[in-house]
């Protein structure tokens, strides 16, 4: 079992940056693929990024690309989101998710790759 906790979530202004946090415990962390999804207000879950086990390779929506950044730090079984940027669209619950088997240098869109969730983060951005 994976535990999924993020923070760092918040209000600001359009144009400004945040950067959430996602601490994972319960599974060795660098084993995991892991992403980061959002939902907007009667909107579907959709993808934001993802990052592989190894290597490090990266994946972004295009919505983001550019203005948003993917890491992780093994060590501190944590993964990052920073955005910056920030946009009224951006708008959403931003949700830490990890993918249980992944294949070790790719990475995932699809929600049902993943197996465990976080109990997501607000993120409101005004214009």
């Amino acid at each position: 079992q994976v535990q999924l906790v993020e923070s760092g979530g918040g209000s600001v202004q359009a144009g400004d940056s945040l950067r959430l946090s996602c601490a994972a415990s319960g599974r060795t962390f660098s084993s995991l693929g892991m992403g980061w999804f959002r939902q907007a207000p009667g909107k579907e879950r959709e993808f934001v990024a993802a990052i592989s086990r190894i290597g490090g390779r990266t994946d972004y929506a295009g919505s983001v690309n550019g203005r948003f950044t993917i890491s992780k730090d093994n060590a501190k079984n944590t993964l990052y989101l920073q955005m910056n940027t920030l946009k009224p669209e951006d708008t959403a619950v931003y949700y830490c998710a990890a993918d249980n088997v992944p294949p070790p240098f790719s990475t995932s869109r699809y929600l049902r790759d993943y197996d465990y969730w976080g109990q997501g983060t607000q993120v409101t951005v005004s214009s």
